[in-house]
């Protein structure tokens, strides 16, 4: 059997990585979701404003989500990567659904998701990420109810 090669290794640390997205925002716990992220990472995320700059920007987000559900859940779908010495990039789908703090059950809405890692000291950190919302543009509200 063949050893993998560092960017193999590289990219299963990657998937790894956001497997801990994942099992963060159920348990939610808003430290480890924290470690993930680069100190000065930069955010396009759906709630404004344009751009959330900042681990605590990135973590302030999360502790909103936390505030809306009693149990979350996230789940990514389609998930490439390309991965280079120190800079990798990815893009796929993901859903956050559960229920609401008051017993409402949601199956969330897909969202397209990019994401950009940088090594630093080693490990593999999120710089940026962008979710987003396709549009209508004849009536310029966002569609969500469409699947991957």
């Amino acid at each position: 059997m063949a050893m993998p090669t560092q960017r193999e290794t590289d990219e299963a640390r990657i998937r790894r990585h956001i497997d801990e997205i994942v099992e963060g925002i159920k348990a939610k716990d808003l430290e480890a979701l924290k470690r993930l992220y680069a100190a000065d990472v930069v955010s396009f995320d759906v709630e404004p404003p344009l751009r959330h700059v900042g681990v605590e920007a990135k973590a302030k987000n999360w502790a909103n989500v936390f505030l809306l559900f009693e149990e979350a859940s996230y789940e990514v779908a389609d998930l490439t990567f390309a991965v280079g010495d120190d800079v990798a990039f990815g893009h796929g789908f993901g859903r956050l659904s559960g229920t609401l703090k008051d017993g409402t059950v949601t199956k969330g809405m897909w969202v397209r998701a990019t994401f950009g890692f940088r090594k630093i000291d080693g490990e593999w950190l999120i710089v940026h990420d962008q979710v987003s919302v396709p549009f209508d543009m004849r009536s310029g509200r966002g569609v969500t109810d469409l699947e991957p």
